[in-house]
């Protein structure tokens, strides 16, 4: 007999509300929940194959560890007595920088993953951290960071009542979102141009975003930040600056007009392929609209000048009056995003407060470069990573030089792999520790809700119970910070119970606490919950902005009254949050801080430079999610595939021919890729999507192996870097293509 269950999906950055079919404890089926407050019924592909990536066969059910050189089965207690006997001694004998620490995307989409890495970290003390950060959206956190004072203050479109949107570097009818969680963001963009609103979409590709857009600017790729730069002198010139309200708060306006008196449209405009009358178009529109909002994603991060681009995103936003009103780019405000902090001067942002050892790399939020593990690794001397935990992620795909990290990592001493897979990264592991399928875990957005475009919380415990022989992933993560702790024999419950305990002792020491003053101990007495978790869900959301408090605001949140809601709570539409939101040493708007100021040189002098050859871009697929996706069958074929996208009037020239086989070399090296001769790239520019390349020996992900692609970032040698933020460019680099024999 079947039955239903709600589940949030954790497939990509939408967050969409399920309602799964289940015969027994096995997912048959996946439909959009018509009643969740959030998603209101929409679903996507990967949504509806739920039930295929809850029961691939090719998900690991028991921990692996090495024995004899081969990985073998093995007891949860095997593989965490010999995470306990192994890595203690190198952290003891060489220090806590000998282990290295690299956290993936997945990580943001479960609860343990959002929980318990900040508490390993902790108990590691490593600053050799390295996450999917530096290959995605660290432009944004360095930009905000900067400008107002906490790099996740990232202000997200608000895209419901919008009058004017000016998108650069996404595709959300294909990526469904980054850094702006919206479910249906297709129907937001289709609602807006229905209401008489416009959207602009700067992009090379006419991607599915473009093609419903009023206006597609076909930019040359990595020129974002001189397109932004151009659009900002032109308010700036022509008097079209409006900050409102927002004046009171910014420092350094006419700094930024003399900052970017050079980046006129004459002068961008052959460096971008976008004339000059175009670019002063695109100015006036934003300045006249009555509410507008600029949104850039990947591919104005990814590049060699992400951090700028990402900083006059929001500059202009701001010149404009559009940051924190309605209608522009509002701060969304999450259950748990803590207390509500009095407006005032905070502790700031800083970059470079350490550096790595090799290249002197300066960390970013804690973090250095993707692209530099590998020399960690293979670089000898005091300091080198001998041991690397390995969470949820696959570098030897989605870093830069693969075939160089593959070789590191199968030299190290120890390698900790929490992943479901036998994958490119976790076939080197010494213990690889597999969580259950989603739909055998509860679910709570800690992150993507601090992004979403409306306010609301949502919470579904799982579907189905764990099957035996299976580990929770909470007790898994629990379980491996008191092994490489020193506290192996402690029970995982201590380690909730500890965080626990270190926030309620913060709370009730804060003034503008709304349990200051109170007894710890109490309160952790009427936290709820089935699990330790759930309790530490209890405290955030009680703690939270819209909290109950412990009592102490009738009607507020707590984990009781949102497992009474299993659709979610509506908390209501973005509202503004400046100043309260500020954290800036000075508690404004800081507009032009120091390290933007001293990169704009660089920016000014490319305005002469031009590609010789073509250059490369990436490009999402729908039905796929960097490189954890490609082993379920319902999500292969169709336009999900591996194939170098080239203009025909270059494939003509060129000799290529669609179906046919091209040689792609970069720095990096070189790769065979099948051809795809398309107009929805233009002249110039190829593009190859990224997360592919499952040919390697020893994986065991039999679909993905069946058609496994080539792994685009081998073109890479990881030196080509933004400096601010070290994140790699993986778009916009020159490539050279020749046609096969």
């Amino acid at each position: 007999m079947s039955r239903t269950a709600l589940r949030i999906c954790p497939l990509c950055e939408a967050t969409c509300g399920l309602t799964l079919t289940i015969e027994g404890n096995k997912v048959t089926g996946a439909r959009g929940d018509r009643d969740d407050v959030f998603s209101q019924g929409f679903i996507c592909p990967k949504g509806a194959a739920f039930a295929e990536v809850d029961a691939d066969p090719d998900r690991l059910r028991r921990p692996l560890v090495r024995k004899d050189g081969k990985l073998q089965d093995a007891s949860w207690s095997e593989a965490f007595d010999l995470i306990a006997a192994r890595l203690r001694p190198i952290i003891e004998q060489h220090g806590p920088n000998a282990v290295g620490v690299v956290l993936g995307n997945p990580n943001v989409h479960t609860m343990a993953g959002a929980l318990y890495p900040p508490l390993l970290l902790g108990a590691l003390r490593t600053r050799n951290i390295f996450t999917a950060s530096t290959l995605d959206q660290m432009p944004k956190h360095v930009s905000s960071g900067l400008l107002f004072g906490d790099a996740f203050a990232i202000p997200v479109p608000d895209l419901d009542r919008t009058d004017h949107l000016l998108l650069l570097g996404a595709n959300p009818l294909d990526s469904n979102g980054s850094l702006c969680t919206a479910p249906d963001f297709p129907g937001k963009l289709k609602a807006l141009r229905k209401r008489g609103g416009t959207l602009v979409v700067v992009d090379p590709r006419r991607t599915r975003t473009a093609r419903i857009a009023d206006q597609h600017v076909p930019i040359r790729p990595g020129t974002d930040a001189l397109l932004l730069a151009a659009l900002t002198q032109v308010l700036f010139e022509e008097k079209l600056t409006a900050p409102g309200v927002l004046a009171e708060h910014i420092d350094g306006m006419d700094e930024v007009r003399d900052a970017v008196r050079d980046f006129t449209p004459e002068a961008v405009a052959a460096a971008c392929d976008v004339p000059a009358d175009e670019i002063r178009g695109i100015a006036r529109a934003l300045a006249a609209a009555p509410t507008a909002a600029v949104y850039g994603r990947v591919g104005s991060s990814t590049v060699e000048f992400g951090t700028l681009a990402n900083w006059l995103v929001d500059v202009l936003n701001i010149i404009t009056g559009n940051l924190d009103r309605p209608g522009g780019a509002l701060f969304p405000l999450a259950a748990t995003a803590g207390p509500s902090r009095p407006a005032g001067p905070g502790k700031g942002f800083a970059l470079g407060r350490w550096r790595s050892r090799v290249s002197g790399h300066p960390e970013a939020k804690g973090e250095f470069p993707s692209a530099a593990l590998a020399e960690e690794i293979l670089t000898p001397g005091e300091g080198r990573i001998r041991a690397v935990i390995a969470v949820a992620a696959n570098p030897v795909l989605s870093a830069p030089d693969g075939d160089r990290l593959d070789e590191a990592l199968a030299g190290l001493d120890f390698l900790i792999s929490v992943d479901p897979y036998l994958n490119e990264t976790s076939r080197h592991a010494d213990v690889v520790l597999p969580p259950p399928p989603p739909a055998q875990s509860a679910h709570h957005d800690f992150a993507f809700n601090g992004f979403a475009v409306h306010n609301q919380v949502r919470y579904t415990r799982p579907a189905v119970p764990l099957e035996d022989g299976r580990l929770d992933e909470s007790e898994i993560h629990a379980r491996l910070i008191l092994a490489v702790s020193g506290m192996h024999d402690a029970e995982p419950e201590a380690v909730d119970a500890r965080a626990i305990g270190q926030t309620l002792d913060k709370a009730v020491a804060t003034a503008h606490s709304a349990v200051h003053g109170r007894d710890p101990q109490e309160l952790a007495g009427r936290l709820t919950g089935l699990t330790g978790p759930e309790r530490r869900l209890d405290l955030m959301l009680r703690l939270g902005p819209y909290g109950d408090g412990f009592g102490a605001v009738p009607d507020g949140l707590s984990l009781e009254r949102l497992l009474a809601h299993p659709h979610g709570i509506d908390l209501g539409p973005l509202k503004p949050r400046i100043p309260q939101v500020l954290k800036t040493r000075s508690g404004r708007i800081e507009l032009l801080p120091a390290p933007i100021a001293d990169d704009l040189p660089r920016l000014r002098r490319t305005l002469d430079e031009r590609p010789a050859g073509f250059v490369l871009v990436g490009r999402r697929h729908l039905r796929s999610n960097n490189s954890w996706m490609h082993n379920i069958p319902a999500l292969g074929g169709g336009s999900n595939r591996c194939t170098l996208q080239i203009h025909p009037e270059d494939a003509g020239r060129l000799g290529l021919t669609d179906g046919g086989q091209a040689r792609i070399s970069s720095d990096g090296g070189q790769l065979e890729v099948p051809v795809e001769v398309t107009d929805a790239v233009r002249t110039g520019v190829v593009s190859l999507p990224h997360g592919w390349g499952h040919s390697r020996a020893g994986v065991r992900m039999s679909v993905a192996e069946a058609t496994p692609g080539v792994n685009v970032n081998q073109l890479l040698d990881g030196t080509l870097l933004d400096p601010l933020s070290g994140t790699s460019v993986l778009n916009g680099f020159p490539v050279e293509v020749a046609p096969l024999g």
